[in-house]
């Protein structure tokens, strides 16, 4: 559909799957929301307490880079699917006992499993959890979900509008990309290259 619009050079972020920018016959920039992210937990964080936490295996990748760039160990939780769009048993690989761990994933949408990881991660010793998320899509009653659950944050960046979901829910911080995607407008028209924005975030 963008194609045909005459759509002539795509900007992402964060994709769920990579694979997508091969539909394209037009060039797709994928950025990633990971620097800024580190930049935050640097900031509002004690680092050296941190641990970061893979909510599923799908998302290994992702934690151990962040984990990678804050010089931090990371876990893993394993979940049995007994059919799709339900979890069943969680089971937490890694050690968070006494530690503030960060749950990091590229979206949340239900958050049924976000609260689910964050129950385990605190049965686990964790002494606080939070979770930091690209695209907060909250639909359904995720904004009840996140307010009933162990988390005492919930850390998404502005790719998707949250509307009225900010006052509803106190626990939600924003992290904004907008200067990221401006500087990669900026590069893709000056021909400059947008690479420098996959391990930088614009100051």
């Amino acid at each position: 559909m963008l194609q045909t619009a005459g759509c002539n050079h795509v900007i992402t972020m964060d994709l769920h799957a990579s694979q997508i920018q091969g539909f394209f016959n037009i060039p797709v920039d994928n950025l990633y929301a990971e620097p800024n992210v580190v930049r935050w937990i640097r900031e509002n964080l004690p680092v050296d307490k941190c641990v970061i936490v893979s909510p599923d295996a799908g998302g290994a990748k992702r934690a151990t880079s962040i984990a990678d760039r804050l010089d931090r160990t990371f876990a893993l939780i394993h979940k049995e699917r007994p059919r799709p769009n339900e979890v069943g048993r969680m089971v937490l690989v890694g050690d968070v006992e006494d530690k503030i761990a960060i749950l990091v994933d590229d979206m949340a949408d239900t958050c049924g499993t976000l609260a689910k990881a964050a129950q385990t991660v605190k049965d686990n010793g964790a002494t606080e959890v939070l979770a930091i998320v690209t695209h907060g899509i909250l639909s359904g009653n995720a904004i009840e979900t996140l307010n009933k659950s162990c988390l005492s944050r919930i850390v998404v960046t502005n790719t998707v509008p949250l509307g009225d979901k900010l006052e509803r829910c106190p626990k939600i911080r924003v992290i904004d990309v907008s200067a990221t995607i401006a500087e990669a407008i900026r590069r893709t028209h000056n021909g400059e290259s947008v690479s420098y924005l996959f391990t930088h975030a614009p100051a």
